[in-house]
């Protein structure tokens, strides 16, 4: 089971997710503001109704003294106040004094719940119906003020007690802002992702196969240059390629010729030792100038990929090897289908066997399949290699052998090839030390 990666991984993904983030703080920000704002003109108005009353209670001017007084009255000493405290709205209160300009000694609020009297149409309907009326209960603040020591001026006004509700209002705007930056956003996102997967994939292909067909030149403007400059790099890349496999065919034809030349005159030598020897260089020539041209050729074959049964394919291997009369066995295994080139399986297999037979002088084979994978092993109860030096024997012209005596080996391009190839099926090619000596090459590729 793959593990489940929150963060994306292509760039749109990730823009378009950043700026949905930042969306999103910002919407919490600004939403903290508008509350922060919202509670301070409710508290206000919750508070102003008493405090004005208090004002006119003490506004003693004589324009004011035949007026109907409002509800406000006059206390001496404590007044004594019973509910909960309010120092939010007595903190506004002290505030709205002092904007006002009058001098308040000291401010207390409490909050208590209050039957609220029956309207005239409730006290008409009720005794119409014989219904008994329903008290409607409210929440009631007491504004005390002290205007002069000992002396209380009390006022009292409703409560707003309704629930705010700026859930849903946050969500809508949100919501909303959501739609009209992301949906365009996403838009110039697939708009831009488009030719830039086309790009990777036409790269990824260059990479497995060496040719790759031209990306569309598409998108915004940065996209399409990018796009014309990979085009040409590719369209150079390729005619690079070409030119050398047209260069190794001409040499390859060029050296086959005198080497043929060369097989022709070893006929006229009378020595049978001779002769002998020099047909074995002839052939030890033909077969390295083989494996120079596979190994530069590697990742350009001109063999289709086709589904293939590798363990019968090393089987037949196994089977020329025991023919010729070489030391080879091969372990009983089941079938493992795999789409390759068999041609250069085929290689890559023999190679190992012949590595194995020269420097172990026995070889065994073994085919098997776990997790989607395919694996050939070859083993030999040889020296093996040293661990400093493994990846180096990966390298072309690189023997484990040191000297260059043909007896002991090629010219160091076995290994080599076979990297090569398992690189163009996407596979891997694996050198171990086995615990009970020798050594241990595997070929690992994709079921």
């Amino acid at each position: 089971m793959s593990k489940l990666r929150l963060w994306p991984q292509s760039l749109v993904g990730q823009i378009i997710l950043l700026v949905a983030f930042a969306l999103f703080v910002a919407q919490a920000i600004n939403f903290a503001l508008l509350l922060r704002e919202r509670n301070r003109l409710t508290l206000t108005a919750q508070t102003a109704p008493a405090v004005y009353r208090v004002v006119d209670a003490l506004d003693t001017r004589p324009d004011r003294q035949d007026r109907e007084r409002p509800r406000a009255r006059f206390v001496q000493g404590d007044p004594h106040l019973t509910g909960r405290a309010r120092p939010d709205v007595e903190h506004r209160a002290t505030t709205m004094f002092e904007d006002i300009g009058l001098n308040i000694r000291t401010v207390r609020v409490v909050e208590e719940e209050a039957v609220m009297p029956l309207r005239r149409w409730e006290r008409i309907r009720g005794r119409a119906t014989g219904e008994a009326p329903r008290n409607h209960k409210i929440t009631v603040l007491t504004l005390a003020a002290e205007y002069e020591p000992g002396k209380w001026v009390l006022a009292d006004a409703r409560a707003n007690d309704r629930p705010q509700r700026y859930g849903g209002w946050l969500v809508g705007q949100t919501l909303v802002l959501y739609v009209i930056v992301l949906v365009p956003l996403l838009w110039m996102g697939r708009r831009l992702a488009r030719p830039l997967k086309q790009l990777t994939g036409s790269a990824q292909q260059f990479a497995r196969t060496g040719a790759a067909d031209p990306v569309d030149e598409r998108g915004p403007g940065d996209v399409r240059d990018l796009t014309l400059a990979f085009n040409a790099m590719r369209a150079r890349i390729i005619a690079m390629l070409d030119e050398k496999d047209r260069m190794l065919g001409a040499i390859g034809h060029d050296l086959r010729t005198p080497l043929a030349s060369l097989r022709v005159r070893t006929e006229s030598v009378e020595d049978e030792g001779e002769r002998a020897r020099m047909s074995e260089t002839i052939d030890e020539m033909n077969r390295m100038l083989e494996d120079i041209l596979s190994l530069a050729r590697a990742g350009r074959s001109t063999e289709n990929p086709q589904k293939v049964d590798l363990a019968s394919l090393t089987d037949a291997v196994v089977e020329d090897f025991i023919e010729l009369g070489s030391p080879v066995d091969m372990a009983d295994s089941d079938r493992a289908v795999a789409f390759v080139r068999p041609q250069q399986i085929r290689r890559a297999v023999r190679n190992l066997i012949e590595n194995a037979i020269v420097y172990g002088e026995h070889a065994y084979v073994s085919v098997s399949q776990s997790d989607g994978m395919i694996r050939i092993a070859v083993a030999d109860d040889g020296p093996g290699i040293a661990e400093d030096r493994m990846t180096e024997m990966l390298e072309p012209f690189t023997r484990l052998e040191g000297s260059r005596n043909r007896e002991t080996g090629g010219a160091g391009l076995g290994l080599a090839l076979v990297r090569a190839i398992m690189a163009e099926h996407q596979g891997e090619l694996r050198l171990a030390n086995r615990p009970e000596g020798g050594l241990e090459a595997s070929l690992v590729l994709p079921a």
